[in-house]
């Protein structure tokens, strides 16, 4: 397949937000879909080579706000399907990474041309009711992230091609970004649709093909994103979607000789596994496998005593509790000055309680429900724990599973620096804060480094420039996303290009040309114009 030419995609600009205001055409689209949607019970099939693929043992997809109403059966696979679809992968690897980058690039482009238009309201609504989004929080993840990762990453492509060697006098030198050799397993998390669209794209984009495991929580947008794939051209077994145990389904991925790289979201604990067990067999693989991993965060909001109380407070509203605290960004530990904290504590605890949580349909709610039931027990524990510990409920503190996994958003005060609530993960609507005395920033900065494993996303609320100055230094290790005087949350394509160090990851930057170079192997090519006749060299003619 041969196109003369050379070719430049469509500038990428970011997706725009849709507002779904009342009678809005998009609303009415939208509760048209949900009310669709939640009256039906889909079959969600695996695909391997592009073909639907059945075992006969099935699990539900429930909404986490109405846990008894299940969306969609889902085929479970295990180790066989995995071996079934690396098979694909490998079948379709040859043709795939030969096919011309703008050929591969279409794809993607009128994938994200779908998402934009006539398939909006579909994957908007399977993330609200499977993974209890609100409609705000489904429409900048779903359709625009999503949109935004296939086009930006388009434009990515273009500029590593791009990036060449000089040549020399009757030399022409080149560099050419192979696919790498063997296949690439994407492993992704509930919280965002988008990550799942992103981590199969992004190694697929580059000539490799993928096996995706996405996460059962995630399963019909999962679903939705494959056909949306399917339907922009996406050859069959360039992705491969599989449903199952992690465990399981991971073991024989990692098993096998032609793992090529892991792109992984989720847990820290998991990706650690996946490395340990990498490393333990490196010796059965055919190359060294590529691994770039997102993980957990314990993200920081650390306040100078000259910042503005009711901005503090508005970013921890909307950073701690926006999807439920579901994000691996969402803030969760505070450092108020003793100066602000009568200030910042009266607006939390008022405006806290103003959150509307519940049914993600009615779009008068905030907040929807926690994932599952497990994540529910983390949180309710939580609570009890403090509680215990004789920390303040400054507000929130309520839970309830009788028809949804909700948690009430929650604010907690503790007198200890050292507190597991401001160390560990909970992943949920729990924030706390510790009250330093506002003569001890520097102090304070030093504890912020220092409390948590995890360096993923941080914000400084200050109008002293100093202060500031002080922070980005101190705590530059401490978060690989960093914020000033806003919210830790809400990162764009191609504005910040997300990801942390320490034990949040690899810091491969998603949404960045950074992730995309790692899912190619580079070969240099030397072309002599003119080679020599003569071995002999200048320097071995005798004097005259």
């Amino acid at each position: 397949m041969s196109s003369p030419g050379i070719f430049r995609p469509p500038a990428a600009v970011n997706e725009p937000i849709r507002e779904y205001a009342p009678g809005s055409p998009e609303r009415i689209e939208l509760r048209a879909q949900l009310a669709r949607m939640s009256g039906e019970r889909v079959h969600v099939p695996m695909v391997i080579g592009g073909e639907r693929i059945e075992t006969g043992a099935t699990f539900e997809a429930v909404m986490p706000h109405r846990r008894g109403h299940v969306l969609a059966d889902v085929e479970r696979g295990g180790a066989a399907e995995v071996q079934r679809a690396i098979a694909a992968a490998r079948a379709a690897q040859p043709g795939w990474s030969r096919t011309p980058w703008h050929e591969r690039v279409a794809v993607f482009l009128r994938a994200a041309e779908l998402i934009s238009g006539p398939w909006r309201s579909t994957i908007n609504a399977a993330t609200m009711l499977n993974q209890s989004k609100t409609v705000f929080q489904a429409e900048i993840d779903a359709a625009c992230e999503t949109i935004d990762f296939l086009r930006f990453n388009a434009e990515y492509l273009v500029r590593i091609y791009e990036e060449q060697p000089i040549s020399s006098q009757g030399v022409w030198n080149r560099m050419e970004y192979r696919a790498l050799e063997g296949f690439v397993l994407a492993i992704s998390p509930f919280n965002f649709t988008a990550i799942g669209a992103n981590l199969t794209s992004s190694p697929a984009i580059m000539g490799n093909t993928v096996v995706w495991k996405p996460a059962s929580t995630q399963a019909l947008s999962a679903w939705i994103t494959m056909r949306i794939l399917e339907e922009a051209g996406l050859p069959p077994g360039v992705i491969n979607l599989v449903f199952g145990a992690g465990a399981e389904m991971g073991a024989a991925a990692l098993a096998s000789p032609d793992l090529a790289g892991v792109n992984f979201t989720g847990s820290t604990s998991v990706f650690q596994s996946i490395w340990r067990t990498i490393g333990n067999d490196i010796d059965r693989y055919r190359s060294y496998p590529r691994i770039v991993g997102e993980t957990g965060g314990k993200n920081f909001v650390v306040v100078h005593p000259s910042a503005n109380p009711a901005e503090v407070a508005a970013a921890i509203v909307r950073g701690s509790f926006e999807y439920q605290g579901q994000k691996c960004s969402a803030s969760s530990r505070l450092y108020i000055p003793s100066n602000l904290w009568s200030a910042v504590h009266e607006t939390l605890e008022r405006e806290v309680a103003s959150i509307s949580v519940g049914d993600v349909s009615d779009f008068t709610n905030f907040m929807g429900a926690v994932i599952d039931e497990p994540s529910f027990n983390i949180q309710r524990d939580a609570i009890a724990q403090a509680r215990a510990a004789g920390d303040d409920i400054v507000v929130g503190g309520g839970t309830d599973d009788s028809e949804g996994w909700f948690v009430e958003p929650t604010v907690i005060q503790t007198d200890d620096p050292g507190s597991p609530l401001l160390r560990d993960e909970l992943f949920g609507p729990i924030v706390t804060a510790y009250v330093y005395d506002e003569s001890k920033w520097s102090e304070t900065l030093k504890l912020v480094d220092s409390t948590s494993a995890y360096a993923l996303t941080g914000a400084v609320f200050s109008n002293d420039r100093y202060a500031i100055g002080e922070a980005h230094d101190a705590l530059r290790n401490a978060a690989g996303n960093f914020y000033v005087n806003d919210k830790s949350t809400g990162a764009v394509v191609g504005q910040q290009p997300f990801g942390g160090g320490r034990a949040s990851g690899t810091n491969d930057k998603a949404g960045s040309m950074w992730n995309l170079i790692r899912w190619v192997s580079p070969r240099t090519i030397k072309e002599t114009l003119v080679p020599p006749a003569d071995y002999r060299y200048p320097f071995l003619q005798p004097d005259e």
